[in-house]
């Protein structure tokens, strides 16, 4: 949830007061003991712990059932023996516990619930002895040798690769398909040719020998005629192919007249005698014999030369408009272009996000491509590691924490050095806190020096009160132990609320990790949206980097 539900609403400033107001002197119980039967077992072995609760009859009591012995390991939780006596009963709790490591060990406190309280059993230290082995009897082997492992790419270099391969492919068929420059077909070939050479080409491929063998000779003059008069259609009088003879002989003759083409009366006398045989041929079925059809062809060949050199010269305008309907085809082959580029990247990109969905999951691909901040957060390299405070709490975190100046009352001056560091901000999807504040001892009756000790738990209660006041709601809260990966013990507060942002109620979620010794109180604060898997990750991974620094006597 962005960091402003907290920063943007309080200052760190408050938090610190909060803080300061609700310590109170820790007290001590007597009512819970535990004790272990050994101080030192062999690995493997089981180590009995007990916990000795005196309580009424009418209390409720609440051992846990969890693993909460780490670093030894629970393998028995054993029944609640209870004994009366005068005035109370005393339950016995006892849990089998081992480890197999050799080293020493200290079992951490316990929590236990007696009615609304809650209450914390002592840490004991536990030797774990190695198990000696005689090598008098017991063989010895040498070390296997070493093996190579094939090491399997990552996840995300799997996944570029898929990608780059699937858009190859994909580029591959669409250059082959759509922007290779395809081969011509003859008859395409043929189409692109001018009129002209489309005519000489024709002629040149007509074979009179072979349709005088086959004794098809309507047929070729019907070819040879079709020649002339698709030229004559193109460059002279479009109705040529459906005009009869008489009437494109007429029409040549008008255009002659009217000086729109140079055709000589020689030309046009030797067009019209070549097709009206044609029409001899095909419809008084006469047969001419193959020299005066071979002569035919080689006359309407010339005569195709003479009417090329009759054409008048084209004028300015239709120069023009010819200029500009290539223009236009020009433009209509680009839009082609253009829309066959955009459907081709749309379906590789279509077909991308769907082989990425089927191989991540919808939600991570939409995350990675919409860019989603906790996302980006968690996947920051590298994190940061660094020790805020003296003595300092090292914590790992996607970017390095801010010093924030605080400006303490009148009358805590003196009293207390504290610092602040903070990631916090409108843009960020987690908050993170760190408050180390140092206290001056006090003194007693006698002018002696006494420590100064702290209630976490009153300490916790003051910054969910401090959350109250800034509009937060609903808010649900757990207590735990905490134990850093170092060993160091405190105490930790979370769960669920609904924060005031931007006069909305926001879902999220908080800890609030406490710990402290005589005169020192060190926390870490995290709040967050709920619901935000990747937040959840970095808390966690937050929640395993923390240590503290142990206090030097210097230090104290």
């Amino acid at each position: 949830m962005k960091t402003e539900r907290t920063i943007k609403q309080r200052s760190t400033q408050n938090i610190l007061l909060s803080l300061f107001c609700v310590l109170i002197s820790l007290i001590g119980y007597s009512q819970v003991t535990s004790s272990i039967d050994s101080t030192a077992i062999k690995i493997g072995a089981e180590l009995f712990y007990k916990i000795h609760v005196k309580t009424d009859s009418t209390t409720l009591v609440v051992f846990s059932e969890e693993q909460t012995f780490q670093p030894l390991e629970m393998i028995n939780s054993y029944s609640i023996d209870t004994t009366k006596k005068e005035g109370y009963y005393q339950l016995t709790k006892t849990y089998g516990l081992t480890q197999f490591d050799s080293g020493v060990y200290t079992i951490p406190k316990q929590k236990i619930r007696i009615g609304e309280n809650i209450f914390f059993t002592d840490s004991l230290q536990v030797q774990v002895n190695p198990v000696v082995v005689d090598t008098s009897k017991q063989k010895l082997f040498d070390i296997k040798p070493l093996i190579e492992v094939d090491k399997k790419p990552s996840k995300i270099w799997r996944t570029l690769g898929f990608i780059l391969l699937a858009l190859l492919g994909i580029g591959g068929v669409l250059y082959w398909f759509i922007w290779r420059k395809k081969p011509m077909s003859e008859a395409e070939k043929i189409a692109a040719l001018k009129p002209y050479e489309r005519a000489k080409l024709a002629l040149e491929k007509l074979d009179e020998e072979r349709y005088f063998e086959n004794e098809e000779i309507k047929t070729y003059y019907s070819d040879l005629t079709l020649i002339l008069r698709q030229y004559l259609d193109e460059k002279v009088y479009e109705q040529s192919l459906e005009s009869t003879t008489d009437e494109l002989i007429f029409r040549l003759k008008t255009l002659e007249a009217a000086n729109q083409i140079k055709l000589s009366k020689e030309t046009i006398q030797n067009i019209e005698t070549i097709l009206k045989r044609a029409d001899l041929v095909k419809f008084a079925k006469s047969k001419p014999d193959y020299q005066l059809a071979k002569l035919d062809k080689n006359t309407i060949d010339l005569e195709i030369d003479h009417v090329k050199e009759g054409l008048p010269e084209p004028t300015e305008e239709e120069l023009l408009q010819d200029l500009a309907y290539r223009e236009a085809l020009a433009r209509k082959q680009k839009r082609k272009k253009i829309k066959q580029i955009t459907a081709a990247i749309l379906g590789v990109f279509l077909i991308t996000m769907i082989g990425l969905v089927i191989r991540s999951g919808f939600t991570e691909v939409k995350d990675t491509v919409l860019r989603n901040p906790s996302k980006l957060l968690l996947e920051k390299t590298p994190w940061v590691t660094s020790e805020y405070g003296a003595p300092g709490i090292t914590i790992s975190t996607p970017e390095v924490l801010q010093r924030q100046i605080v400006e303490l009352p009148e009358e805590m001056k003196g009293k207390v050095q504290t610092v602040t560091f903070a990631y916090a901000g409108t843009d960020t999807p987690i908050d993170v806190v760190i408050n180390s504040s140092k206290y001056a001892a006090e003194t007693d009756e006698e002018g002696k020096q006494k420590d100064v000790p702290i209630d976490l738990l009153k300490v916790a209660e003051g910054v969910l009160d401090r959350f109250e006041e800034n509009g937060t709601k609903n808010i649900i809260t757990r207590n735990e132990q905490f134990i850093t990966p170092n060993g160091q013990e405190g105490i930790k507060t979370f769960g669920t609320a609904e924060f005031l942002v931007e006069d909305k109620l926001v879902k999220g979620a908080y800890i609030l990790l406490g710990f402290s010794t005589p005169n020192l109180l060190q926390q870490v604060i995290l709040t967050w949206k709920e619901e935000d898997v990747y937040a959840d990750q970095i808390v966690e991974r937050i929640l395993n980097s923390i240590e503290l620094i142990k206090l030097t006597k210097d230090d104290k």
